[in-house]
């Protein structure tokens, strides 16, 4: 079975930096297309960041230069670096993956458009 297990979420305060992690089992990453995007309650989730399978990224306008994706092949994990955080950055951030490639690539590529994703951490971002 695929398995995503997400960590390193917490609370901080604006200016600050966390560290998410998502280890994967059941799929090679270096195969797949890894992403990594964030939802609110109430609103629509929205993609943040993502690797295809074949060496490209893509990453959200709104998060570039504060948000960056990382994987280390050799732990089959995926890592989303995330600096200089916002109050508005508060949300439950998902691992997602999916074997085959991902079309649609775009901040709506979140949630159930994933074959894979995983539980879910939470980033509180606040004085």
């Amino acid at each position: 079975a695929v398995q995503l297990v997400e960590s390193g979420g917490g609370s901080v305060q604006p200016g600050g930096s966390l560290k998410l992690s998502c280890r994967v089992s059941g799929i090679s990453i270096a195969g797949a297309d890894m992403g990594w995007y964030r939802q609110v309650p109430g609103n629509e989730c929205e993609l943040l960041s993502m690797f295809s399978s074949d060496g490209s990224a893509w990453t959200k306008n709104s998060v570039k230069g504060r948000f960056a994706i990382s994987q280390d092949t050799a732990e089959n994990t995926v890592y989303l670096q995330m600096n200089s955080l916002r109050p508005e950055d508060t949300a439950v951030y998902y691992c997602a993956a999916s074997e085959n490639v991902v079309q649609a690539v775009g901040p709506r590529m979140c949630g159930p458009k994933w074959p894979y994703s995983g539980q879910g951490t939470q980033v509180t971002v606040s004085l």
